[in-house]
Parts: structure tokens; C-alpha cells; sequence
């Protein structure tokens, strides 16, 4: 199921993150974050843009969450999301949910473009966010460096149906979901729970 991550859950979270950062190039970190580093890291997340977890017998085995691409208030309304999954649930429509759960938290805060920043050699990233709506918007060949060897990123993008200018920033996730029962209300109205 999904649910609202929570600081509890950092430990299992980590655990899904690693070998994404010792073992791929999807992640450009090299050492796992400790877990206060984490943490910290979940602490400012959070403070405006949501974290899901995937949770299945009370073992957290994905997760997704968003974060500001850059800093500037011109960029206020950009987000951009993350997906991890244990290998045992690849393939079997998670990611999809997760992804859903979290585009429809980010547009009623009011962002209007989403970004997934993907490492070019990752194909089947790449064409899962283009099967859920996401366009090519830009190539940064060779910007990286992991496993000896250099790395580019694809810049992905999906925006809001809104036509208009905004005429707020952005609310913070808690306002739009304050509980697993509303997020709960939110999964059943896209038929994801």
C-alpha cells in the first residue's frame, strides 16, 4: 500500500536506496548517506513536497518523493520527483502508482511542471516516465562521473493542465494531505488503491 512516509521509516528506506548508489549509475552519489545525513535530507524534503512509501507487510519497499530542482522564486512552481523500488517489485506496476499518487499531490499544491532527471543509460526509467505522459526536454551528455565512467543525464518533463499564470506559490503537502486517510481519498479517486 501506499502511505505518507515518516521519519520511522528512514532506516528501510536506506536500505532500498543503497544498492541504487554502490551498485548502478542511477544515482550519482557515491557512499550511502548515514542515516542523520538522511534525515536531515527527508527533514527539509518534507517541510514543503511529499514523500510516499510502497509498504507491504510492514516492510517499506519503494518509495518516491519530490524536491525543488533550483532554488530561485521564478522556479517556485517546478518540482522534481525520485523513484526507488526494491528489486522484487520491478515490473509489477509500483512505480506507476507511486508516481500517480505523488503528480496528483504536486498538482493540487499548485506546481505546474514536474521534472525526472534520469542518467542516459537508464532506458527503462527513461521510458517509463515517457509511458506516463513525461516529454523529452533535454540532454546533458557526459555532465557526470561514476564507475569510471562518464555519465550524461535526460531531463524529462510533464506540466499541469493550467493555462493560466499562477497567482500563488505553491502550498506546502500537509495542507493538501494531512493524513494517510486523506492521501487514502486521493489513491481512490485515480483508482490506485
Amino acid at each position: 500500500m501506499i502511505r505518507l512516509a515518516e521519519e520511522g521509516d528512514l532506516p528501510q528506506i536506506l536500505e532500498v536506496y543503497a544498492p541504487y548508489v554502490l551498485n548502478t549509475e542511477y544515482s550519482f552519489e557515491y557512499t550511502v548517506p548515514t542515516l542523520e545525513v538522511f534525515t536531515q535530507r527527508f527533514r527539509d524534503i518534507t517541510a514543503l513536497l511529499p514523500w510516499l512509501v510502497w509498504e507491504e507487510g510492514g516492510q517499506v519497499l519503494g518509495y518516491a518523493y519530490a524536491s525543488r530542482p533550483w532554488s530561485r522564486p521564478g522556479y517556485s512552481w517546478d518540482a522534481e520527483i525520485s523513484i526507488y523500488l526494491a528489486p522484487q517489485i520491478h515490473g509489477k506496476g509500483i512505480g506507476r502508482k507511486l508516481c500517480t499518487a505523488l503528480e496528483e499531490i504536486l498538482w493540487r499544491q499548485g506546481y505546474r511542471c514536474i521534472y525526472s532527471v534520469i542518467t542516459s543509460s537508464n532506458e527503462g526509467s527513461i521510458a517509463f516516465h515517457k509511458h506516463l505522459g513525461y516529454r523529452f526536454v533535454a540532454e546533458f551528455p557526459g555532465c557526470g562521473y561514476k564507475h569510471g565512467q562518464r555519465l550524461g543525464t535526460v531531463w524529462l518533463e510533464k506540466q499541469a493542465n493550467f493555462v493560466d499564470y499562477p497567482y500563488s506559490f505553491p502550498v506546502p503537502w500537509y495542507t493538501v494531505v494531512e493524513n494517510d486517510g486523506e492521501l487514502h481519498d486521493i489513491l481512490d479517486s485515480l483508482s490506485l488503491s
